[in-house]
């Protein structure tokens, strides 16, 4: 018997955390890093976290892993901010099975891509929402990753669930989309809108888009207070600043390997672990200075 909350979490304006997730060489999740890195994301102010999402290496993480790795969290974040657990996948099946595994934690949501090994009609990309929705004890958002899914949400599909109360939100990268979610659908204020796409965080600010979700806030929790100080503070251009530092770092990252970088980071910042896939090798010297050296630079460090 599923347990969806009757209402609805109204989120709160600022900056949400994809988090890393710290394994060790087996895949096995390093507990301490990542119950250090909640506290320190939680004292940086963030309004909410997204366990295991695209940053949080979600589809690969071991079976044995997940439920573990999402029990933890909502122990350590014990209601102090909204939290939310990834479970993309490739079946209604597969997604139950995540789910199951989380047993009765306590977080605010699970937040569901479009399957991706198939392109699939739209009718069939919202049959598959409505399945998870139908077996899940937690609210469902939507999260919209066309580069990985080859599948774009769109407006006709979140207009297909809209009106089902089990669904919560939308994590998405696409500007236009977010503002006509929030036109058109002014009757459902609970429904929430998460921004996504980094350089983009000032502007949407600017159209009132205030619910901004990024994994590079992971690793630059003193530039995401910032920025999220200066834009609730009405100051724009000084928001604007920190956000292009963690764009800066973000750039370097590109040029060594997202995940690679990102484990450096997260190292540097006293995380143990590492934040990537298996099969992605480590950076090499150069890289790893250039890191340090943004790192410093920014203030991160």
């Amino acid at each position: 018997m599923k347990d969806t909350r009757e209402e609805m979490l109204m989120l709160k304006d600022g900056f949400y955390t994809a988090l890393g997730t710290p394994v060790d060489e087996d895949g096995n999740l390093v507990e301490r890093s990542l119950v250090k890195h909640i506290e320190d994301q939680i004292e940086a102010g963030a309004s909410g976290l997204l366990l295991m999402g695209s940053m949080g290496i979600e589809p690969y993480i071991k079976q044995s892993q997940y439920g573990k790795i999402a029990k933890v969290a909502a122990d350590t974040v014990r209601g102090r901010c909204s939290l939310f657990v990834g479970a993309m996948d490739n079946s209604v099946w597969r997604v139950k099975e995540r789910m199951n595994s989380i047993g009765e934690a306590n977080i605010d949501g699970i937040v569901v891509t479009t399957p991706y090994y198939n392109i699939s009609p739209s009718k069939d990309i919202v049959a598959y929402f409505k399945a998870i929705a139908d077996t899940s004890r937690y609210p469902v958002y939507l999260y919209d990753l066309p580069g990985v899914t080859k599948m774009k949400i769109s407006l006709d599909i979140v207009s297909s669930i809209i009106d089902d109360s089990r669904f919560a939100g939308i994590k998405s990268g696409d500007l236009l989309l977010n503002k006509q979610i929030i036109k058109q659908y002014s009757a459902r204020p609970d429904f929430s809108v998460l921004f996504s796409t980094l350089d983009l965080f000032d502007v949407a600010y600017h159209y009132g888009i205030a619910k901004n979700l990024d994994g590079m806030f992971s690793c630059t929790p003193k530039n995401a207070m910032d920025c999220y100080k200066y834009f609730a503070e009405g100051s724009i251009e000084l928001g604007s600043k920190c956000l292009e530092n963690i764009i800066s770092l973000r750039n370097v990252f590109a040029t060594h390997g997202i995940f690679p970088s990102f484990t450096v980071a997260m190292n540097l910042l006293g995380y143990e672990g590492s934040f990537g896939p298996d099969y992605m090798g480590k950076v090499g010297a150069e890289a790893r200075e250039h890191i340090t050296n943004k790192m410093k630079e920014i203030g991160e460090i």
